[in-house]
């Protein structure tokens, strides 16, 4: 029987040489206005949005819908109007003050590894539900839980660790990804993926579903190959 879980969807705009960030202090901008607005329209197709821990201690995102009539057409149809925060943390070792956790009145879900559990809790107070999500972090279990909650629809947004734990697990249901035409050539910043071993072996192949030219950038839109 197969577990219930919602539709995931990564995303991630990155270097032609593969990598997210470089390694200063300011955040390294991957896209451009018109991709930025893209993104936010898919985000409005989705019930919760997922970064990783060291993504919000990094880049402090706020991970809203920006558009207002995006905003007010989700709640014209009955939904809230921004997305289900979601992050996953293995310390619990979260900021309170994040933007994560102030912005947005949406609920708040910290995904945390059972040795996590209560530092989380103590950390985050009533700004955010903490789930134990097992000794190390259970993606399935993760998905499942959401899906229970009635997320049906998940973006995940990164980072690298992220993104690499979906794919090797073969839990993406599309990917996302966008490449900015210029090099960062960095081996200290972060990449895209990082290594791992994939579940599906020779299935980790993707299948090439869209191209789209945005301004000196390009979506390439992936589905699993099965």
């Amino acid at each position: 029987m197969t577990t219930a879980a919602p539709y995931v969807l990564l995303s991630c705009a990155a270097s032609l040489d593969g990598y997210i960030d470089d390694t200063t202090t300011t955040r390294l901008l991957l896209s451009n206005e018109e991709d930025f607005d893209r993104v936010d329209a898919v985000r409005a197709e989705c019930d919760a949005i997922l970064v990783g821990a060291n993504t919000i201690r990094r880049d402090n995102p706020r991970l809203l819908i920006r558009s207002e009539q995006r905003r007010a057409a989700r709640a014209a149809a009955g939904r809230t109007k921004n997305l289900v925060k979601v992050t996953v943390s293995t310390s619990g070792d979260l900021d309170p003050e994040a933007k994560f956790f102030t912005t947005g009145g949406e609920e708040k879900i910290v995904y945390a590894a059972s040795s996590g559990v209560d530092k989380a809790t103590a950390r985050l107070g009533e700004r955010a539900t903490v789930v134990d999500a097992g000794e190390s972090i259970d993606l399935p279990r993760l998905l499942a839980d959401l899906d229970a909650r009635g997320v049906h629809r998940l973006m995940v947004e990164g980072g690298s660790s992220m993104h690499t734990q979906f794919l090797t697990a073969g839990l993406a249901d599309e990917l996302h990804l966008v490449l900015a035409p210029f090099f960062v050539g960095d081996r200290d910043a972060p990449r895209f993926v990082g290594p791992g071993t994939f579940a599906n072996g020779p299935g980790r192949h993707m299948r090439l579903a869209e191209t789209r030219q945005i301004g000196d950038c390009v979506l390439l839109r992936y589905l699993p190959a099965h």
